[in-house]
């Protein structure tokens, strides 16, 4: 089973600083029935405005990966932690026991463009931990390209959760191809460009939540980026 959400359909809040598409129910934004998908709590889709950012606050008990898509974000927090990510960097920050951060576009003139993710890891009560890998573009070019999962085998971060994350750039009419497996549940959201996710068509902003499928087959239309979340 494939379940479709069109980017028309995304929740979309907008302040000065901030333009996010909330995929889960969030903050003031609640549905009973969209609060997670399997062990995928959160999935935020945000553009920070230059010289704006998220002030220190606290997070407890998630494992929280950061994708920059465009731009640059400073990143500190409590654990000594501090640190620029940038286009093509992938961040994960162990929560655990109880962490304190912000994230702040220092730059003058150019937005940020970023995805997070915010994943229940498998036992609670883990030490707070904070990594970071640059994947370019030539890395994820016509592959899945795991950048984090529970193994984290020095190729990309590890995770506190049997979770794998893909991202890819697919050229006009490639394909990839991934066994899911029965037992698993797969997430997918188009970046930029569009593809068909087992024959169905899918566009930038679409989001497909995916059971009951073993094996996954993804084509691009026109040049294309994704993620894919591989979860129990």
């Amino acid at each position: 089973m494939i379940r479709i959400t069109r980017n028309k359909d995304r929740y979309h809040f907008e302040t000065d600083w901030l333009s996010t598409y909330w995929h889960f129910s969030f903050d003031h934004y609640y549905d009973p029935k969209n609060q997670n998908w399997g062990a995928l709590r959160v999935f935020n889709d945000d553009v920070v405005q230059p010289n704006s950012g998220f002030p220190m606050h606290g997070h407890r008990e998630m494992e929280i990966v950061t994708y920059v898509l465009d731009g640059e974000l400073e990143h500190k927090d409590s654990t000594g932690g501090i640190g620029k990510i940038s286009a093509g960097d992938v961040q994960r920050m162990s929560a655990g026991t109880g962490i304190q951060h912000s994230e702040y576009n220092a730059s003058s003139d150019t937005p940020v463009h970023l995805l997070q993710l915010w994943i229940l890891p498998s036992k609670p009560g883990l030490a707070p931990g904070y990594e970071q890998k640059h994947f370019s573009v030539e890395d994820r070019q016509g592959k899945l390209l795991p950048v984090a999962s529970k193994d984290g085998n020095g190729s990309h971060l590890k995770i506190h959760q049997d979770a794998t994350i893909f991202v890819s750039r697919l050229m006009p009419n490639q394909t990839v191809r991934h066994a899911l497996g029965e037992d698993r549940r797969g997430y997918l959201f188009v970046i930029d460009g569009d593809i068909d996710l087992n024959g169905q068509p899918l566009a930038k902003g679409d989001q497909a939540r995916i059971e009951r499928e073993a094996d996954l087959e993804i084509k691009s239309g026109k040049t294309a980026e994704l993620i894919l979340l591989d979860l129990p």
